[in-house]
């Protein structure tokens, strides 16, 4: 997947573990399977935006800490 996808998929995994969560917790929260949080994180899938504003709401931050430069 493209560059954007992979740092996006970092910064979800860096704050996901600043918080102390697993990949499960979080795909508990989206109501999602461990392997598409696992798959967003490794940056081989590409989130709507729709799914980066649940991710945000699941995460607690503001949408912008997930895709800010």
């Amino acid at each position: 997947m493209d560059n954007i996808s992979k740092q996006f998929g970092k910064r979800a995994r860096a704050i996901r573990l600043k918080q102390g969560l697993s990949q499960g917790d979080i795909a508990k929260r989206l109501d999602v399977h461990r392997s598409y949080v696992s798959g967003i994180e490794r940056g081989i899938r590409n989130p709507s935006l729709k799914v980066i504003q649940r991710i945000a709401k699941a995460l607690e931050v503001p949408m912008e800490k997930l895709i800010k430069d």
